[in-house]
Formats: structure tokens, sequence, C-alpha cells
């Protein structure tokens, strides 16, 4: 009698076959995953500033902006309203979350951040005037120096520094605080980065490239799945 089934040739070429494509499906199932999940953070971040502002504001009677505040006075104000795990310090610190290698008591500290195109590391003068890490495991990254300077900016990581990837505009978000005390995304109208060839781009050689990606990163559908690597 004649019995039906698989020899083990045919077994072999079956396991072969699946063991292809999911050589060709999974990295693609897991790069959507991991886009998807850094781009819910950074919405979720989003809103956590803006109430955060806001409740700031609604506090002191007047809007923080660069004119309002003084040196390193904003980590202090939206501290109240955050779930913070820990106080990092400053940044300027050895012992902070992300120390400014800059200077030379830091020369030994790791460099943790990337510029968008993993070309240069960051310039951390950017996010040394405070820093926060959040229960959730987002990390704040504020620049608020000079008054005189009128700039003042919040930059998340939006999985913490012990995450990859570790770059500016992949999961390192900037929000500038305007002098009207708004809130808005880097490279939108009205904020201080807005060239994309400069600030968001695969060829820049700037030492800040990804600080003005986080408007293109809240508004474009695809952003996240087209990422340099």
């Amino acid at each position: 009698m004649k019995q039906n089934g698989f020899t083990l040739a045919e077994i072999l070429i079956t396991i072969g076959i699946i063991g292809v494509i999911a050589a060709i499906t999974l990295p693609v199932l897991i790069a959507d995953k991991r886009a998807k999940e850094l781009e819910t953070a950074l919405k979720k971040n989003a809103s956590v500033l803006q109430q955060t502002i806001s409740m700031v504001m609604l506090n002191d009677g007047i809007e923080p902006s660069p004119q309002n505040l003084a040196s390193r006075e904003l980590k202090n104000k939206i501290k109240p309203y955050l779930n913070v795990l820990k106080d990092c310090g400053y940044g300027t610190e050895f012992a902070s979350c992300v120390p400014n290698t800059g200077y030379e008591s830091n020369k030994d500290a790791k460099n943790t951040y990337k510029t968008y195109n993993k070309s240069k590391n960051v310039s951390y003068s950017m996010l040394d005037d405070g820093q926060l890490l959040l229960i959730d495991g987002s990390l704040l990254l504020i620049e608020n120096s000079n008054p005189e300077f009128e700039q003042v900016l919040i930059s998340v990581d939006v999985n913490g520094a012990a995450k990859a990837p570790n770059v500016w505009g992949q999961d390192l978000f900037t929000f500038e605080l305007t002098k009207t005390g708004k809130l808005m995304p880097m490279g939108a109208v009205g904020t201080a980065y807005t060239d994309d060839k400069t600030y968001c781009s695969t060829t820049s050689s700037n030492n800040i490239n990804g600080i003005g990606c986080t408007y293109k990163a809240l508004t474009e559908p695809d952003y996240f799945k087209k990422l340099p690597r």
C-alpha cells in the first residue's frame, strides 16, 4: 500500500523557505514596531510638556518665556508638575544623566547622543541647564542659560538615554519656548531652527543636526519609517 507523506528532502526545503520568509519579514516587523513606539512616545511627551507649561503659567500668572526666566530657572518651575523619578542636576556635572563632555571635568564621560545622520556627537551645550528623568523612562534636557540669549529649549529623549538609538531627530526631540510662552516643536515656522538642509538632514555635518526634526516627526505620517540607518 502506498503511504502519503513528506520526504525528508521536502521537509527540509519547506523549512528553508519558511526561514527565508522569516529573515525577510521579521526585520520589517521589528522596525515597524520600533517606529510606532517612538512615534507614540513623542506624541505623549509633547502633550505632557504642553500641559506642564500651561500649569506653570496658571500658577505664576505669567507665561514662562525666555525674557521671564532667569538662568536655569525652568527646571524647578516645571518639576512639580511632572512625575519625576530622578533630578539629574543640570548636565554640567559628571554625575548628570547626560554629562556635557565639553567640560574638562567631564572629559572622560560617555558621549551619549549622535546627530541625525550619526556623523557626529551632538553639542551638549543645548542640553545642560537642567535634566529630569521621568517615571516612564523619558529624559528631559533643558537649555535655559543667560536670558540675554532669549532661547529656552526643552529636549526629550522619549525612551531614555539607556535605550538606543540616542540620536537627535530619532528618539531625542526638541521643543522651543517662544517669547509669548508658547511651546512649539522645533522646525515649525517661528522656531529657531527651520532649515532642514542643516538641522534635519541625512547629509549635514552640523553638530546640532536633528534639532529641527521635531515638527516633521509630529506631522509626517511615515517619518519614523524613513529614519536614516
